[in-house]
Formats: C-alpha cells, structure tokens, sequence
C-alpha cells in the first residue's frame, strides 16, 4: 500500500524482454539500504516487486498483463519513472491510499499554465466515469491528485510547481501515456451500493410472487 507521495524519480538504465517478462532496471536515489529482494515498490503508479539490487538500481519484472493494462510498453532507455516505497507503520498518511493496481491508462489532452501551476487534461475510459467524483482524490503514475474538472471523457487535475518538480509530471507533454488508479474508497463504495441494490431488486421480486 502507498500513499501518493512520490519520494524519488528514477531512470531506467536497461530494458529486456524475455518471453512473457519485461524485466527493467531502474537507476534511484532511494536509501537502498532499507530496501529488500521482495519489496514493493510504486513505480509510475504499478506496484512493483524488487527482484534484484544492484548498488542504487533496482530490478522488476512485468508480465504481459501487466504491459497490456499499463504504460510499461511505452518504456525505454532514460525513461523517468516516479518512485515511492511501500507505506509503513511509521509513516504520515499523507495523500491517499494507493495501491499500485491500475485502472487504466489514459492520455494527456491538453497542458495549460494557470498562474504558477499547470492544468493537466487526461482523456480515460468512459467506464471508470462512475468511480470518480470532482474534487476527490485520483492516483496519476502514482501521484495523489485530486480532480479539479469533471467532464465524461476526460478530467483535469491542477498540479503545483512542488509536484512538477519532484514527480515526473514536469516533463509531461500531450498524448503523453500515464497510469490511472481510482480511489480504492470509491471502488468499494460502488461495489456496496450495487449489492444493495442488487439484494432490493431480488426481494421486490420475491415479495411479489415472481420468485
């Protein structure tokens, strides 16, 4: 489980394909010493498990699956990637809970400069719709954002020049690919309301004779 709160920005130094696997190496400034084969990484928003350290670079592996749901395809040599190690106990729950299982991707419509900060318009699945809400909190390559405009198609969140800095959303550009994670408290809230309603619907029709 993360939070959203980006604390490094790595690079990609290799890149190799091995049948089903895309396996990357990934160059951090992170204190590696508390890092461990095994862990759980967030990286562009994919939580990721350490197979292998080598001095300040880190290895994953990805499945297709994976590559298929995510923008690990659009990956290369030099890539930036934003970087947050697994939340502890210890840690301010600062942001939101994230839990590095993306939603889906979507693409960078429109950036526009709105005083000190920068206006990013992303176009996602319709289908995810019903999950968000304006002002409510979205994950976007792992960072906690929240949505400052709403429309069917698309949504638009307003980052501050502390986060264009620190994450990789700086050197965003249109139809730039990014990672989207809807609000793990909006998945279960509309899982909860559809059992609801699905339980309402059985009753009504047993009440009446039909079942």
């Amino acid at each position: 489980m993360f939070t959203g709160i980006i604390k490094s920005i790595g690079t990609i130094t290799s890149i190799k394909k091995n049948d089903d696997l895309f396996e990357v190496l990934i160059a951090t400034d992170l204190d590696s010493e508390h890092l461990n084969k095994g862990d759980s990484i967030n990286v562009d928003g994919i939580c990721s498990t350490i197979v292998e350290k080598e001095g300040n670079k880190l290895k994953f592996q990805y499945m297709s699956e994976t590559i298929k749901r995510t923008s690990v395809s659009s990956w290369g040599i030099n890539t930036k990637v934003n970087i947050e190690p697994s939340l502890t106990m210890h840690d301010a729950l600062n942001g939101h809970f994230v839990m590095g299982h993306i939603d889906s991707t979507g693409k960078i419509k429109s950036v526009k400069i709105a005083g000190d900060t920068k206006d990013i318009e992303i176009a996602y699945p319709k289908n995810l719709r019903k999950f968000m809400a304006l002002k409510g909190s979205i994950s976007i390559d792992g960072i906690s954002l929240t949505i400052s405009m709403l429309e069917s198609g698309s949504f638009i969140v307003s980052v501050i020049p502390y986060t264009l800095k620190h994450t990789t959303l700086g050197e965003k550009t249109v139809d730039s690919l990014v990672n989207i994670e809807i609000d793990t408290l909006s998945r279960y809230l509309k899982q909860l309301f559809d059992e609801r309603d699905n339980q309402t619907n059985y009753e009504f029709l047993k009440d009446r004779g039909f079942i």
